[in-house]
């Protein structure tokens, strides 16, 4: 199932470049701008994006930022833009501008669609039947923190035993047909599958509804990486944003 030609729609209404780009590969910056089709993880154009998609990096960023970029990107191959020391030098250029970088995400969609895997009893929610969910840190990664109308929760999925909840998947819609799944199991009914079989459920159900399932998780978090492929998802992308610093 193959979703890339629409994930290079979106990343360049991200990145403000041609899809092509992503298709020729190399190194581009280009400057950030206002769009629409984007995920809506900020509310007007991003100061710093930065993505990856192996034999493309695309950085999008403020008209101040574009000196040092020249610079800093200079005969540097692009993958090491990712590694620590050059993140380091980057965060002290963003920091004259009251910003820092956040987490590296490492993005994946969807390639094939294995069956899920079990028989567990499991508790479906819409829209907002999911605000009775909000605030409960069990569930941090499947949903987001409150409801968020700019990318709202759209289906959360759990697995109960009676009245107790093993583990939920939930999606938000990032962008308009984009959902990113998440996932949370409780810490004594982990390693028993629920995982990969709520987010197959999921993942299912977001194919039935017309829209693009994807998964994203970080770099060192091997057990989260492991369910995304159990459920047919592979890696295709890592992005870095800058966020405002806290006071």
């Amino acid at each position: 199932m193959d979703h890339t030609a629409a994930l290079y729609n979106l990343l360049a209404a991200e990145l403000n470049c041609n899809p092509d780009i992503f298709r020729q590969g190399g190194l581009h910056i280009t400057e950030a701008k206002c769009s629409t089709g984007k995920r809506k993880y900020v509310p007007d154009k991003p100061f710093f994006q930065m993505c990856t998609t192996g034999a493309c990096t695309v950085i999008s960023a403020d008209s101040r930022l574009m000196d040092f970029l020249s610079r800093f990107t200079a005969g540097m191959p692009p993958y090491k833009l990712f590694q620590y020391p050059r993140l380091k030098r980057l965060e002290a250029e963003l920091a004259w501008y009251g910003y820092e970088l956040g987490e590296t995400a490492h993005m994946y969609l969807l390639h094939d669609t294995p069956a899920p895997q079990g028989s567990l009893p499991v508790q479906w929610y819409h829209d907002r039947e999911i605000d009775r969910f909000y605030g409960d840190p069990r569930f941090r990664h499947a949903i987001c923190p409150r409801y968020l109308p700019e990318r709202p929760d759209t289906i959360a999925v759990c697995a109960v035993d009676g009245d107790e909840i093993l583990g939920m998947a939930g999606c938000s819609r990032d962008a308009e047909g984009w959902e990113q799944i998440g996932i949370d199991v409780l810490p004594e009914h982990r390693g028993k599958g629920i995982a990969p079989y709520l987010v197959a459920l999921l993942r299912d159900e977001i194919l039935r509804r017309g829209e693009i399932p994807f998964y994203g998780t970080a770099g060192a978090n091997i057990a989260s990486q492991h369910v995304a492929r159990k459920c047919g998802f592979y890696p295709v992308w890592v992005e870095l944003w800058a966020e405002r610093q806290e006071d």
